[in-house]
């Protein structure tokens, strides 16, 4: 039986613990605040198979979609993953042009997306202000979904502790244990956890936990805020929205969870109160109903993003042992990743992480779609 210490209870350190754990391995999971106490509560949590490139990247997102759909099934309850569809315009003619290009191409890949007529933001989204959409199209994408990000962490780290795993809030990693070059444990203050393999699922905090190793990541982190808007009684929204200046989704609670990637191209910056209200207003102009809300909080998530856009996952030669974990829409692509990444440490079997290794040639590597979203608004 393999003994794994999982650093992180996020998304993905929950699904890795999740999927550790029913492959019979003996499991700790290590987090240094609560449950999904990271980006994962900080974040807007929408399916974005739809943003990913190249073909590959898309397929496994796609594949790790559909698992959240077998995965809410097998844990059984109420379900984490929300389906709606997703509506998408342009402000302008280059961004209208690529919203088209970009459908024609999900449609060869088999991608449930079409054109539509803005009329029909009338039936799927009600409350929309008519005058706030000004294209002369929209592109829908009919088998899109929302994830309550924090009952997600928290249904699989539950299972994964009936199946034995223990999970220990509260404590931080301040040290690797090495037998030679080989990771064999972890120090948290005045103890000492052995392990076979310590998994790092940290987060914005990955590097640091490579660098006490003496490796690096290529990662970045970027940051952005995350508002949810006291309780609309009656609200009639039925699909994500990502317009030009705001995306907005429903949120549990009969509230609207929202980000504005001009918004986050000014942080830091601006004060964060003035940010806070540019998107609320942003929200306001799209859904007036918004106009008899609050921001009832706003969080500044940190997205921990590998320089390409892809995700990390493996071992760094110099530090065998010591494997790592790091991407952004990490909700959306925990179940596959978390899955694919158990698979390996148990059975050895990773060759659909290949492409995605800690030591590829990022030079070379082609870009993730959505990281140019993140880094041109």
């Amino acid at each position: 039986m393999s003994r794994v210490i999982v650093l992180g209870a996020g998304v993905l350190g929950a699904s890795v613990a999740y999927h550790l754990a029913v492959a019979g391995a003996q499991v700790v999971v290590i987090e240094a605040g609560g449950p999904a106490a990271g980006t994962s509560s900080a974040t807007f949590s929408m399916d974005v198979t739809h943003l990913k490139t190249p073909r590959t990247y898309y397929d496994l997102n796609r594949a790790s979609s559909a698992l959240h759909t077998t995965l809410a099934e097998e844990l059984g309850g109420p379900s984490w993953r929300h389906p709606m569809p997703a509506i998408q315009w342009g402000d302008s003619e280059e961004s209208r042009r690529s919203l088209r290009e970009r459908a024609v191409r999900l449609k060869s890949w088999g991608h449930a997306c079409r054109i539509a007529d803005p009329a029909e933001l009338r039936d799927l989204a009600p409350d929309v202000d008519p005058a706030a959409c000004t294209a002369s199209e929209l592109v829908v994408h009919d088998q899109s979904a929302w994830y309550d990000a924090p009952l997600f962490v928290q249904r699989l780290l539950d299972r994964a502790a009936t199946l034995g795993a223990d999970i220990r809030y509260g404590l931080r990693a301040e040290a690797l244990i090495r037998s030679g070059d080989t990771v064999t444990g972890v120090e948290t203050g005045t103890r000492r956890w052995a392990a076979d393999w310590v998994v790092n699922c940290t987060g914005p905090d990955a590097d640091r936990i490579a660098a006490l190793a003496g490796t690096d990541l290529p990662m970045t982190r970027i940051p952005g805020l995350v508002g949810e808007s006291t309780p609309i009684p009656g609200l009639r929204l039925g699909a994500i929205l990502a317009t030009p200046q705001v995306d907005l989704r429903p949120a549990p609670g009969d509230r609207i969870c929202s980000i504005s990637w001009p918004v986050d191209a000014l942080l830091p910056g601006q004060g964060d109160d003035a940010l806070a209200e540019r998107l609320h207003a942003s929200g306001q102009r799209i859904l007036p109903a918004l106009r008899t809300a609050r921001l009832a909080g706003v969080r500044l998530g940190v997205r921990p993003v590998p320089t390409d856009g892809l995700p990390l996952a493996g071992t760094h030669p110099d530090a065998p042992g010591l494997y790592h974990l790091v991407t952004h829409s990490g909700v959306n692509l925990a179940p596959e990743l978390g899955r694919l990444v158990a698979a390996e440490i148990t059975n050895g079997d990773g060759p659909d992480l290949a492409p995605y290794r800690v030591t590829r040639d990022i030079a070379a590597s082609v870009k993730d779609e959505s990281l140019t979203l993140m880094t041109t608004s």
